[in-house]
């Protein structure tokens, strides 16, 4: 922040972006008006800047000043909840972080995750629930958890929805099935074998999402067994049920591999989901502190070439 720009002047600004009138502007910082235009005057000055176009009838915002205003709103925002978090860890006042997960998101998401926050807030406790998505979504809706690491999609219309992580689906079989040789497979020719997904009824949004994009590629989705878990989808692959979809991350029982899929960019998405009411004084800086990261990987350079699990990186 420049030397010139101050928390009191950052105050001045937004109330004159808001109130468009000096006056008005005043009277809502409690500052006599001549001050207030004054020490905004000097500031564009100082750095060269209009701010602020002056009419007979009150002020107008310059490009110039909209960007500036901006900048001035979402900093002010962000030292209160800073200050109010400060001063909660000071007075051992912060509550316990409920957090909802599913089981079909990777766990080293949840260990970043815990890493990151005691981090940022040494001594603040996390409780953990797990549940499927749905069930993490209504809990959230009765405040009974602050937030959920969950799959997507998640309506971005009800909930603030921050995507933290995203790894290749990929087809789970036995180690000794026909097709293990195999570097991929052509998802035509396997179609009729994914028969085990996860119960529809866990994620309904994300079980039509699949199902259209099975129909993008031409292909009818062929449900025959639904499960609950990661662990049971696993058992009914290696019980010769059928073949499943997975995310490349998951961790692999005993006589279980993964190919790649050829020709498709399937993805499985995870997203740190709150409502929009924000309880906690933790969710502002965990919902910053991921959409850096999420920007952050997406920025990086990715390897064309499928990647084995552990070569993975999770955010964090």
């Amino acid at each position: 922040m420049s030397d010139s720009l101050t928390f009191r002047l950052l105050r001045y600004i937004k109330a004159a972006a808001e109130t468009l009138n000096f006056t008005r502007a005043a009277e809502q910082v409690f500052v006599a008006q001549s001050s207030l235009s004054s020490q905004i005057g000097k500031f564009e000055d100082t750095v060269d800047l209009l701010l602020f176009v002056r009419l007979q009838n009150g002020l107008k915002l310059t490009s110039a000043g909209r960007i500036v205003a901006t900048f001035a709103e979402n900093t002010l925002r962000e030292w209160d909840q800073t200050l109010v978090m400060a001063l909660a860890v000071q007075r051992n006042e912060v509550p316990p972080l409920r957090l909802g997960f599913s089981s079909f998101i990777n766990a080293k998401l949840l260990e970043r995750f815990r890493e990151n926050y005691e981090g940022m807030f040494p001594g603040c406790a996390i409780q953990l629930w797990s549940g499927d998505p749905l069930l993490c979504l209504q809990r959230l809706d009765a405040r009974a958890l602050d937030c959920a690491i969950i799959p997507l999609p998640v309506d971005a219309t009800l909930y603030n929805v921050q995507q933290i992580a995203q790894s290749p689906l990929v087809i789970c079989m036995r180690s000794d099935d026909v097709l293990a040789d195999r570097a991929q497979l052509d998802i035509h020719e396997v179609a009729e074998r994914i028969t085990i997904f996860r119960d529809p009824e866990l994620h309904p949004s994300a079980h039509t999402r699949l199902v259209e994009m099975f129909k993008e590629v031409g292909i009818p989705i062929h449900l025959a067994c639904a499960a609950r878990t990661p662990s049971e989808i696993q058992w009914m692959v290696k019980e010769r049920y059928g073949l499943a979809l997975i995310d490349q991350l998951t961790p692999l029982d005993p006589g279980l591999i993964t190919r790649p899929i050829a020709g498709v960019n399937w993805t499985a998405d995870t997203a740190f989901v709150h409502a929009s009411h924000m309880d906690h004084v933790a969710l502002p800086f965990i919902e910053r502190f991921f959409q850096q990261t999420w920007s952050a990987s997406r920025r990086s350079k990715r390897p064309s070439k499928t990647r084995h699990p552990e070569q993975l990186e999770l955010l964090g």
